[in-house]
């Protein structure tokens, strides 16, 4: 089939629930996809943060046929090679002791929300139930993550919501500690709010949640779907605050574009946990693990943190350098690779021009061009991208 053959045949039997660009996309490699014409695009989006080691790496291939080769799938009646080791090597990289494995970041956050209530009900009392979340904040699209999310867009026509959410300004602690009550059971949050614009918060921000959260006996929950795997420069981002969560979810990245989602937690929360409480069918399928624990071991054993640092370092100013070239863009910030535009124009038809040119960006919240890119990108690969961008907004 061609390209109009291709979208159309989508377009009758796909639901509408995305807002499709014009290109089908048919090939990937390292920080390049290709689309079914042949032509070459410089990824800056990665999947929405996913391919942090580029489209294809050839350890996470080589995992997903070795595996393919041996077992697809069991179910969790059984123990599991690949989740075994998988569940050890983020245990011993993080503050947890335990991990629950399922299929997305939805799911992820899903699974925290459950475990606190539960965590909660047998240890708190009955009538602590309540989470307090931020204001722009994005946590999936299940009915419990899009009522944890504090934007009324995603919540739109779905009501009723679940009950026992509060929201609050993100980096506001006095809102914060003032909207704590009696039915507080935790607060959960994004270390940086990805889909509502790369807005990160004061250096002490998290710090101070953590100490709220300790002086009021209830639960940090650090939503790292977005900012973990090496994202930022760390692989989880609460660690640039020097703070431990009680319970962090994790999907996107983890993979490098399997699908795949965690939730991971201390002893003293994760054993609120007993068999029947939680489940997930293709949780920790052999798949999913194997292509994790290569896109984990890669992260870890190829400087790709210490890339994703300093490639940051040197978009972020090469970006300011255009701000200061154009009066539209006004501000740019982000931490590693996770870096925004914000504009007082729409972003849109910056991001199809982009495109155009070759290099696939983002638009979130209308004016906030987002970067995204796989941590392995070069130098080269940021000047092209951002003398694309150049003359796409000077012609604006």
């Amino acid at each position: 089939m061609n390209e109009q053959e291709l979208m159309a045949l989508a377009n009758e039997n796909i639901m509408n629930t995305y807002k499709r660009f014009p290109v089908v996309m048919v090939k990937g490699a390292g920080q390049k996809v290709w689309d079914i014409n042949g032509k070459e695009y410089l990824d800056f989006v990665a999947g929405i943060a996913v391919c942090n080691l580029g489209h294809c790496h050839p350890r996470v291939v080589a995992a997903l046929k070795e595996q393919a080769q041996k077992l697809f799938h069991v179910s969790n009646f059984y123990y599991i090679e690949p989740q075994a080791l998988l569940a050890k090597l983020l245990v011993d990289n993080s503050f947890a002791d335990k991990v629950f494995f399922c299929n997305s970041g939805a799911e992820a956050n899903e699974a925290a929300i459950k475990l606190a209530r539960k965590y909660a009900h047998e240890n708190l009392g009955a009538d602590k139930f309540e989470l307090i979340t931020m204001k722009d904040s994005f946590h999936g699209r299940t009915m419990a993550t899009i009522t944890a999310t504090g934007q009324e867009k995603f919540q739109f026509g779905f009501t009723p919501l679940l009950e026992g959410f509060t929201y609050v300004p993100f980096n506001d602690l006095r809102a914060l500690e003032n909207a704590i009550s009696a039915k507080t059971c935790g607060i959960m949050l994004e270390p940086i709010q990805g889909e509502g614009g790369v807005i990160i918060p004061d250096d002490k921000y998290l710090a101070k949640v953590r100490e709220i959260c300790d002086k009021h006996n209830i639960l940090l929950i650090v939503d790292e779907v977005q900012t973990g795997i090496g994202r930022t420069g760390k692989l989880f981002a609460y660690e640039y605050s020097g703070i431990e969560p009680d319970i962090m979810t994790l999907a996107k990245a983890l993979g490098n574009g399997f699908p795949v989602g965690a939730m991971l937690a201390t002893n003293k929360i994760a054993k609120a946990f007993t068999p029947g409480n939680h489940a997930s069918t293709f949780g920790g399928n052999p798949l999913a693990m194997a292509a994790a624990k290569a896109s984990l071991e890669t992260i870890l054993q190829e400087g790709v943190l210490d890339n994703c640092c300093k490639m940051g370092e040197y978009f972020l100013g090469q970006l300011k350098k255009l701000q200061g070239k154009h009066k539209i863009i006004k501000e740019v910030r982000g931490k590693g690779l996770m870096i925004a535009c914000a504009l007082d124009i729409e972003g849109a038809e910056i991001v199809n021009e982009c495109m155009k040119r070759g290099v696939l960006i983002n638009c979130t919240g209308g004016k906030t061009l987002r970067f995204i890119p796989p941590l392995i990108i070069t130098k080269s690969d940021i000047d092209q991208a951002v003398a694309i961008l150049d003359e796409v907004v000077e012609a604006k």
